[in-house]
């Protein structure tokens, strides 16, 4: 979904190379979340994955008449503090998210850039205490919308087909309905990697 304009370039890693995926905790995240989804996330795009050093939430992104915080503004403090880097960071966030004039958005990223990131809020599964891990649906959604942002951080668009990761999703109905798993057009596009950059 358009939000905002274009953040920062950085460099990437030459041709040939895959630049390693870089999942980073935004104010308190489960661990074994993060490294669930960093082995899962490693074999769909056929490269390393691994958990790096994430920051705080800011009280200044909260909108406290929402109780939500700004994802936009998540974005561009990942791109400040990693952009430069050759990596491709994933902040993961037990928080609401949003942009201006969107009720609420699962993740945005930099298409094509650097960063991208996913909260965990509307993923939860209703009426359990499962450890974030250990429940089956929930991570399921999590990794399909880290999927879903890292396509759009590898260059990729929204794909039509319904059952693609990257079929947009309007509701959690339609992140269940797709799931984490690529379409082939979108996984060979994928590992290609594309660099054209904007925001999703």
């Amino acid at each position: 979904m358009p939000a905002g304009p274009a953040h920062g370039d950085a460099p990437r890693p030459a041709r040939g190379r895959k630049a390693e995926i870089v999942l980073r905790p935004i104010g308190p995240t489960d661990r074994a979340l993060l490294e669930a989804l960093a082995s899962a996330l490693a074999r769909r795009f056929e490269r390393p994955a691994r958990i790096g050093p994430g920051f705080e939430l800011d009280p200044a992104w909260y909108a406290p008449e929402r109780d939500q915080y700004r994802a936009d503004a998540i974005l561009d403090r990942l791109v400040e503090r990693f952009g430069a880097g050759p990596g491709l960071s994933l902040g993961v966030t037990p928080a609401d998210l949003y942009v201006p004039g969107l009720n609420f958005v699962f993740g945005q990223a930099t298409v094509g850039g650097c960063c991208a990131v996913i909260g965990l809020a509307r993923l939860r599964t209703a009426g359990t205490d499962t450890p974030d891990a250990k429940d089956a649906l929930f991570f399921r959604r999590a990794l399909t919308e880290a999927v879903h942002e890292l396509g759009h951080v590898l260059g990729l668009e929204h794909c039509p087909d319904s059952h693609c990761a990257m079929h947009f999703s309007n509701t959690l109905a339609d992140t269940d309905r797709k799931g984490p798993d690529l379409c082939p057009h979108c996984t060979a596009r994928a590992l290609s990697r594309p660099t054209t950059r904007r925001t999703l």
